[in-house]
């Protein structure tokens, strides 16, 4: 990812929970200016993307109708798939380690009139009570940021209503294989899919300063059981043909071949 300055080299090797914590609060901090400045745009004030593909939350329809529903959005940035389930009568609250990116959620709660209610938590330690929400969802938020996912993902069955939902997005897992290019170089597979050491870059002391983690699409559907919920549904979007940005080693040449994103939807 590379935002922050102070990385000096890039490796493959596991990371705790302690060190991903602290290492991705540091980097969303110094990231998060130049981050809204990127892909507000894309993004929206009061949007829901569910990643780089573009794939609107009010077409697909994957949360349903979420009127009166108690909704948690864990890993929220500036709010904007938050503020937007507010537009739609949803009691939406956002939660996020960073609290630079809730600096910018308060100012599009500012410029848009919809201000979204937040938290800045560790989505390993979720500041609710049992069973109050109806629905939790993620954009590309917390999950692929932590080494334990099945720790989150038991604090999320934990904080679900019976019969709640759980739907969330990660990068496919199928791209760990592959370079983070959006050229042609990026269509040869380089690494191996089952290399499940985390993603690190370090400052010159060997201090991780952001660290994202690698899991295969079986590895999530074991966590999601360990942690009490069924997976009812995994989605894989094929790129739109009107969607001709860039982001990062997201790209239509890619999108068209191999997929990007994986959403997981669950029940508990």
């Amino acid at each position: 990812m590379q935002y922050p300055a102070d990385t000096s080299q890039v490796l493959r090797r596991n990371a705790s929970d302690i060190e991903s914590a602290r290492a991705n609060r540091r980097w969303w901090d110094g990231a998060a200016d130049a981050y809204q400045a990127e892909h507000g745009e894309f993004l929206g004030d009061a949007g829901f993307v569910w990643g780089p593909e573009g794939i609107d939350e009010a077409k697909i329809g994957l949360l349903g109708n979420v009127a009166g529903r108690r909704v948690l959005e864990i890993g929220c940035g500036a709010g904007q798939c938050g503020r937007w389930l507010l537009t739609r009568g949803a009691h939406a609250i956002g939660l996020e380690l960073s609290k630079r990116q809730l600096d910018h959620s308060r100012m599009l709660d500012a410029k848009t009139g919809v201000a979204l209610p937040v938290v800045q938590a560790d989505a390993q330690h979720l500041p609710f009570a049992d069973s109050v929400f109806d629905l939790v969802c993620s954009s590309y938020g917390a999950l692929p940021f932590v080494a334990e996912v099945t720790t989150v993902l038991t604090e999320i069955a934990r904080v679900l209503k019976p019969g709640g939902r759980l739907v969330f997005s990660v990068t496919h897992p199928l791209r760990w294989c592959f370079l983070d290019d959006p050229t042609e170089a990026g269509l040869y597979a380089v690494h191996s899919y089952f290399d499940r050491r985390a993603y690190v870059e370090e400052d010159d002391r060997g201090v991780p300063t952001y660290v994202e983690h690698h899991r295969t699409l079986g590895d999530w559907v074991r966590a999601l059981n360990a942690a009490g919920l069924t997976l009812v549904d995994l989605v894989e979007p094929e790129w739109p043909d009107d969607n001709e940005k860039i982001w990062g080693g997201w790209s239509p040449l890619r999108g068209r071949i191999i997929p990007g994103t994986a959403i997981f939807i669950a029940n508990k």
